[in-house]
């Protein structure tokens, strides 16, 4: 009898083990925000990882495609009844996340006789104002974060606060400045969470890929060339300058091409 909640603690201990071993080759997602709303940035391999939620609200996730897709449809659903049920004001991250998708996750980790979702997700929400303008992360045991200015999901915190750190760096006030910071952030993280893999690193190993390895920008762009025979790149706005109630767009290819370098081309969406 004494001996269960030593069982549960191990049990929670080696989910957490088998979730960051499914995780460590995701793909990272970035969140930054600039004058005119929010850009979300990530490459995939066809499926997409960038979903609209609501009218202000876009989501971008890391993990397994069906728990992914499971949890966007909840939180749709939870969106547009709230959004009917109440007003259009109700529908906010913090409650979708707080009330709605954080329970549902958290339920699911420590119930260590059901399946775990194997999920990362980023909200974005875009205010009425750009300082209100705001990120919540959420992990796969239901813990989250909220955040300003700029978020990021990669398969380990030590590679999110690698590119966090360089994200601090920057400086983000147009849309081209975003894509470029947004791409080259997403390079920090694959590099990092490669180079742990090459080694044999594990979680809070990955702090010692040499800092100098992701900060200088020609070599990120290096990596990004190399990345494009598999992946394409996905960017989606948050744009308060849309007309209409729905500020969430797809950024085009084209328009992409505008913003990048010339040989990143064939990697876009």
């Amino acid at each position: 009898m004494y001996e269960e909640p030593y069982r549960w603690v191990e049990a929670v201990g080696n989910r957490r083990q088998y979730l960051d071993d499914q995780l460590k080759e995701g793909t990272p997602v970035v969140g930054v925000a600039y004058e005119r709303g929010i850009l979300l940035m990530t490459m995939s391999k066809g499926t997409l990882k960038l979903y609209e939620i609501y009218d202000r609200l876009a989501l971008g996730g890391m993990g397994h495609p069906a728990d992914l897709e499971k949890l966007r449809f909840n939180l749709l659903e939870m969106a547009h009844i709230e959004g009917f049920n109440r007003s259009v004001s109700d529908v906010t991250g913090s409650r979708l996340v707080k009330y709605g998708i954080t329970p549902v996750i958290k339920q699911a980790f420590e119930e260590v006789f059901k399946a775990p979702f194997i999920v990362k997700i980023l909200l974005a929400e875009l205010g009425q104002k750009a300082e209100k303008d705001g990120f919540l992360t959420i992990n796969y045991d239901g813990t989250f974060e909220e955040k300003d200015r700029y978020a990021v999901l990669a398969a380990t915190s030590a590679v999110e606060e690698k590119m966090m750190g360089y994200l601090r760096q920057q400086s983000i006030v147009s849309l081209k400045e975003a894509v470029d910071v947004a791409v080259r952030t997403w390079a920090v993280g694959d590099r990092a969470q490669r180079s742990a893999l090459e080694d044999g690193q594990g979680h809070d190993e990955a702090r010692t890929v040499p800092d100098q390895q992701v900060i200088d920008a020609e070599a990120l762009y290096t990596h990004l060339r190399r990345c494009i025979a598999e992946k394409t790149i996905e960017c989606a706005l948050l744009d308060r300058h849309v007309q209409g109630p729905s500020k969430y767009r797809a950024l085009e290819a084209d328009e992409l091409r505008t913003m990048l370098p010339t040989d990143l081309s064939p990697s876009l969406a």
